[in-house]
């Protein structure tokens, strides 16, 4: 199965409200940044251990860890949790800029220093998380992956 097939299962395998909002945030993020790479984690480890909620990752960036050791990974990512749906914006170096930035205006959501979590699309401005991640994309775009 391909990223793109696997994708499309991971959002109709949620329940029907859920789905919908999965289904337009998946459509929203791909046209912010068109052609962009698709990852798809589906949260388990080289056990076959789930570690984390699947999800649905876009563009590219090298993350560097602490002793110089680097991965490959995406730069936005989505995922369906118990209490709604998660957004990651994890090419934005400064912690706090999310939550200073967006926290105020994005409506009923949690903003931390990485995700932007929400029960339903209609309960935030999505002009606002528009802009949020498109900061994202443009926080790291010296790697530009395309997807092949």
């Amino acid at each position: 199965m391909n990223i793109q097939e696997q994708i499309k299962e991971y959002i109709n395998s949620q329940p029907e409200s859920k789905r919908s909002d999965m289904q337009e945030l998946h459509r929203m993020i791909q046209e912010l940044s068109l052609g962009c790479r698709l990852w798809f984690l589906d949260g388990k480890n080289d056990d076959n251990k789930t570690v984390s909620n699947p999800n649905i990752g876009y563009g590219f960036q090298t993350m560097e860890y602490v002793g110089g050791k680097t991965r490959e990974f995406y730069q936005i990512g989505i995922s369906a949790n118990t209490a709604g749906i998660s957004v990651y914006i994890l090419s934005i170096k400064d912690k706090a800029y999310l939550s200073e930035t967006y926290g105020d205006k994005i409506g009923k959501a949690s903003v931390t220093g990485y995700c932007i979590k929400f029960k339903k699309l209609k309960d935030i401005n999505i002009d606002i998380l528009e802009a949020a991640i498109r900061d994202g994309f443009e926080a790291n775009n010296q790697n530009p992956e395309l997807e092949k």
